[in-house]
């Protein structure tokens, strides 16, 4: 009989609140460079819940939106 892996542990903590892996899925941004930003004081906050750390979906999408309120450039306003 295969050996089947068992699934990744995810938080039970429901939509609020996302991995690091979470935020880089709906990014595009690599998990290395966001724990390089949380190292060096930038991109979305973020916070420790024991040693896991996360974000709270609202700040990431906070973020975003000023990221492109910054970086907008051309269209109709």
């Amino acid at each position: 009989m295969p050996r089947t892996e068992s699934p990744q542990r995810q938080p039970a903590l429901g939509g609020d609140f996302m991995t690091t892996e979470q935020v880089s899925e709906l990014t595009g941004v690599h998990p290395g460079t966001l724990r390089y930003w949380r190292h060096a004081n930038k991109g979305p906050a973020s916070f420790k819940l024991g040693t896991r750390v996360m974000y709270r979906r609202t700040a990431v999408m906070a973020w975003i939106a000023v990221c492109e309120m910054e970086t907008k450039r051309g269209g109709v306003e």
